[in-house]
């Protein structure tokens, strides 16, 4: 396996898994059931986990409350009323819903800002002369978040999972450099292209992870962007829509001993 790793936290943290999660389940905060809610979590945090992403403690302590809060919720009715008796602290499971309350009020906060800043750039002043007027913008489609790229490839993951299992030790044939021109090469040349086909000719799950890498760190350098037409559809990959940048080409990635690209924070 490459050495490459991701951090994730460059992208989302635990939080905002949890969110995507309720948001999935189409249910309000504090209707969620946290038991349900908490399988899904430690599934996307072993997917995590198989694609060699550098998962940050938050997520693993987030887990970890996530577990307690399910085996309380398991015990029969008359165990639950005496743990709530002898646990003289607040109630996890309230907590962590008001966590994810005021969190929530952050992200929309910092989503209004952004939305008002983005009119501002188009406010220009009057200017004399015959009035031009564009022709009206589509609407922003639904912000693919990190956790829809995992819940996609945990897909593609599965079609490998019997194949390898017998498996003990694979050739690692390819690197994070490669498959960064690869996939450079592959959307130039169609412009769109469909998630699930970036992943057609993979022959091994260490491909696909090494493959999906690669579009995480296209991503985090916005060369590559992914969209959807709706809210967990399909994802397209396209060149991200920064022309005054120029092609980087994968020679000039920072690289490690091995030969693959290292992650590294934002500033």
């Amino acid at each position: 396996m490459t050495e490459h790793k991701v951090q994730l936290e460059v992208f989302e943290g635990p939080l905002d898994l949890l969110l995507y999660l309720v948001k999935k389940e189409e249910v309000d905060i504090y209707e969620v059931n946290l038991t349900k809610i908490a399988t899904q979590f430690l599934e996307y945090v072993e997917v995590m986990r198989q694609l060699d992403l550098e998962i940050a403690g938050e997520f693993l302590v987030m887990a970890a409350t996530l577990m307690y809060i399910k085996s309380r919720e398991l015990l029969p009715a008359d165990q639950q009323a005496q743990v709530e008796e002898e646990d003289e602290t607040e109630d996890p499971r309230w907590e962590l819903i008001r966590q994810l309350v005021e969190y929530k009020k952050f992200k929309d906060a910092a989503g209004g800002l952004q939305e008002r800043e983005a009119v501002q750039e188009n406010v220009f002043p009057r200017v004399p002369g015959k009035l031009e007027f564009e022709p009206e913008r589509p609407a922003p489609k639904p912000e693919v978040s990190v956790f829809d790229l995992i819940n996609a490839v945990s897909a593609i993951l599965k079609r490998f999972a019997q194949r390898e299992e017998s498996r003990d030790v694979f050739e690692d044939r390819w690197t994070v450099s490669e498959k960064i021109e690869e996939l450079m090469q592959l959307v130039r040349a169609q412009t769109h292209v469909r998630f699930f086909d970036l992943f057609a000719r993979t022959t091994s799950r260490t491909e696909v992870v090494v493959t999906f890498l690669a579009l995480l760190e296209l991503i985090r350098l916005r060369m590559l962007a992914a969209s959807q037409s709706e809210a967990f559809g399909e994802i397209q990959i396209s060149l991200a829509a920064a022309p005054d940048l120029p092609a980087v080409p994968a020679s000039e990635f920072p690289v490690s001993g091995n030969g693959s690209p290292v992650a590294t924070q934002k500033p």
